[in-house]
């Protein structure tokens, strides 16, 4: 059932709106006792979702019991984040998720449902993890919050993705992100009908259907001033809402460009990106755009490390970004990357495969540190001298010396194309 519904490529949803149409949906639904909700954490600040969540802690006041970051294999937030981004709410309502203690097995997709969806791809079976706090709350009500986005794991992030991956546990993670590198990335973008998403719907009809999940989904895009505004506003409890919303953002967020781009350029917030388990986004969601043979320049001042979780980012130190055929060969001969394959997709996702070049530009990683992880490397400074974020535009600009670059000013809230690669 769809409980609101507001959005167009031209809509503008202010606050004023955005209260109205929360708060009509909560009316009814009715009242509740115990309420969870499950918003992103810090890295999908854009989402609007803590204004969202604030909005609700006004509206339930003490029968809001638990709010639980979907933060998947990411750090906790800090105070200043929660700060920051849930403005005005207790910190003793947030909840730490744990994907690799806290969380319990709800089922089991089997193998075969999982082969024929991936054309035989894959014929692992899929255990199906929660948050214990999600499965055994008790809660009469359960909001999860989040923007719909074209996503390199799933196709289109947020819906039941929010729940069986942003509280999901280690195996059921590591599964579903090796199950999209393997299928192929830019099979999936930008698409709902995904092997990902067909696993978390089978799990969602067999699973949880006694849960009492609604999903709030916003849509933001940029206006004519280059401003991020919410576009559309999206709640309901099953895959309708989830299409209605994913067929807006395509429409807000994919820009299938005339001709392949040989330089791009992009900016990577400090204050959201510090590894490049996040800040690869810079790669996934351009590299359907790039030119054989081209460049992709990622300015990344608050950049310190590889992977948020210690393990991760060991094995990233140790196998770099080498493309598919090497990371399958490192898989074959390494029980460590085994028993890690979102650290395998991820090795997958945040490569060129040889086709164009990377060079990244770290606030904090060292020359040495950068190359052995097979990226180029080049001064922070003296990069953002040359492209100064303040100074471009997202799109095509063309430099006092003449040059042409394409920028890109988050790549989190995109996903760029050339026409040509949309026909192969």
């Amino acid at each position: 059932m769809i409980y609101y519904q507001s959005g167009s490529e031209n809509t503008v949803i202010g606050p004023n709106d955005l209260e109205y149409g929360i708060y009509s949906a909560l009316v009814r639904l009715g009242p509740r006792k115990k309420v969870l909700v499950i918003p992103p954490d810090f890295t999908r600040f854009h989402s609007r979702a803590g204004d969202i969540t604030t909005l609700i802690y006004k509206y339930y006041k003490d029968a809001l019991k638990d709010i639980l970051p979907a933060l998947g294999t990411h750090s906790p937030m800090t105070d200043h984040e929660l700060d920051e981004m849930y403005k005005g709410i207790p910190k003793g309502l947030f909840r730490i998720h744990d994907w690799r203690n806290d969380v319990v097995t709800v089922g089991t997709v089997p193998g075969e449902f999982i082969s024929e969806i991936t054309d035989g791809a894959i014929d692992y079976s899929w255990p199906a993890q929660l948050n214990r706090l999600v499965i055994n709350g008790g809660h009469d009500l359960i909001l999860s919050v989040g923007q719909i986005v074209p996503h390199e794991v799933a196709g289109m992030a947020n819906y039941n993705k929010n729940i069986f991956v942003g509280t999901g546990g280690f195996e059921g993670i590591n599964k579903s992100h090796f199950i999209g590198a393997v299928y192929g990335l830019e099979r999936m973008m930008g698409k709902t009908d995904t092997p990902v998403h067909k696993i978390l719907n089978y799990a969602s009809a067999n699973f949880i259907t006694h849960l009492p999940v609604i999903y709030i989904h916003t849509v933001i895009g940029y206006d004519e001033k280059e401003k991020l505004v919410i576009r559309g506003l999206y709640i309901g409890d099953d895959e309708d809402v989830f299409r209605l919303a994913a067929e807006l953002s395509l429409k807000v967020n994919f820009e299938a460009l005339e001709n392949p781009l040989k330089k791009v350029v992009v900016y990577l917030d400090p204050g959201e990106y510090r590894s490049t388990w996040l800040g690869n986004k810079s790669i996934y969601r351009t590299r359907m755009a790039m030119a054989d043979n081209g460049e992709l320049i990622v300015l990344a001042p608050g950049l310190k490390e590889f992977g948020e979780d210690k393990e991760i980012d060991r094995l990233i130190r140790k196998y770099g970004y080498r493309g598919t055929p090497a990371t399958l060969k490192f898989l074959d001969e390494n029980e460590d990357l085994r028993n890690n394959l979102c650290a395998a997709a991820h090795l997958i996702h945040g490569s060129s495969e040889g086709r164009f070049s990377i060079t990244c530009c770290p606030g904090h990683l060292s020359r040495e540190e950068i190359e052995s992880v097979n990226f180029k490397y080049a001064d922070i400074n003296e990069t953002l001298k040359k492209y100064n974020p303040e100074k471009l535009k997202n799109g095509v600009n063309r430099l006092p010396d003449g040059e042409e670059i394409f920028y890109i000013s988050n790549p989190a809230l995109g996903l760029w194309t050339s026409k040509e690669r949309l026909t192969r």
